[in-house]
């Protein structure tokens, strides 16, 4: 009698563990957070900000308000210093970031692929690498860093403004103070080109920039040049497409886990709805002579367009930026990106 309770009370505690072990296993679907943080580093009043702000209401239509996410503007949630959202995405201070791959590049090498001076010579050639191998390679990259992919939005092509004179020769260039984005390759970039660059923070540029302490700075048009009016701060505009600045959509691996099939489901139908939203603002107006550059010259710029042959000399200038950070980048990713080029021109 002893023997059979015994063996009856082992029998339920092992049960009573497996039962707990099997809670503990299965996500906690049921405990959403009353709201969710996002971190954007621009306004809303950006294609940028827009998007994020799409994204979030998309969402919470879809999920019928049970999943609420509050945008986080102006980098607010990293002190300005946008290196940090990457890490402060994995780490789930932020659950969900739109990001510049600039900004994430520090940790994740590999997004340095589309800062390589004149890699990218039209949004075809870029669509086709994001939607290639090359694309594959960098959501696994990010997967394994603990940021979920869920979709590409896009800062623009990176263009040229200065507060003294036009843009058309590396000699033009030389000795020029530019405000360039913060990552090295740009320092290798415009050091290549002639000029004197320097890495600053959006926030501290923008004081610079308007106290003149440095010459030129290289953002989008869309998202930076018009909403942050840099036209009342620099007469003279470049358009030579040397660099091209994806967005990515992501989500913290903490959080993600904790959502349901169904609605993880409903946030990348979401992502690919704001991003195409995005995407179509970001490159509005940007073809020669359209509404963005007409903007501009309407504001007093003087618009410069670099020929073909013109951005050649820039470019065989940047040759030892590809001989350093190819190595950084990862060859593998960097081959992949050249066939899904050589595909898109068969």
């Amino acid at each position: 009698m002893f023997t059979r309770q015994y063996i009856g009370g082992k029998g339920a505690i092992l049960m009573l563990v497996g039962m707990l072990v099997v809670a503990l296993a299965v996500p906690a679907w049921g405990a959403y957070k009353a709201e969710y943080k996002m971190s954007v580093r621009t306004s809303q009043t950006s294609p940028w900000g827009a998007g994020a702000q799409k994204f979030a209401d998309i969402v919470k239509e879809k999920s019928n308000g049970k999943i609420n996410i509050k945008i986080y503007f102006n980098g607010s949630l990293f002190a300005d210093d946008q290196t940090k959202e990457f890490m402060l995405t994995k780490q789930g201070v932020a659950d969900f970031a739109l990001g510049s791959t600039i900004n994430w590049s520090p940790q994740l090498r590999v997004l340095n692929l589309f800062t390589l001076p004149f890699m990218f010579p039209s949004y075809e050639a870029l669509d086709a690498v994001k939607n290639g191998n090359a694309g594959k390679m960098i959501k696994q990259q990010m997967d394994r860093f603990g940021v979920i992919f869920l979709g590409w939005g896009e800062n623009g092509y990176r263009e040229l403004t200065n507060r003294l004179r036009p843009i058309v020769t590396p000699e033009d260039i030389k000795g020029l103070k530019v405000r360039a984005a913060a990552s090295p390759i740009f320092i290798d970039t415009f050091t290549a080109m002639g000029a004197n660059p320097v890495l600053m923070n959006w926030g501290d540029a923008l004081s610079a920039l308007q106290q003149g302490t440095v010459d030129a700075q290289e953002n989008p048009v869309n998202v930076i040049i018009i909403p942050y009016k840099i036209f009342q701060m620099h007469k003279y505009i470049t358009v030579w497409h040397y660099a091209i600045d994806p967005l990515v959509l992501g989500v913290s691996k903490m959080t993600w886990d904790t959502f349901s099939a169904a609605d993880k489901k409903l946030m990348l139908e979401a992502a690919d709805e704001a991003m195409k939203w995005e995407m179509r603002e970001a490159r509005e107006g940007l073809s020669r002579d359209g509404a963005s550059y007409k903007k501009l010259e309407a504001e007093g710029m003087t618009v410069t367009y670099l020929t073909p042959e013109q951005i050649k000399v820039f470019q065989d200038r940047s040759k030892p930026v590809y001989d350093k950070w190819i190595k950084e980048i990862g060859e593998d990713a960097f081959k992949a990106a050249l066939e899904d080029l050589a595909k898109m021109k068969k």
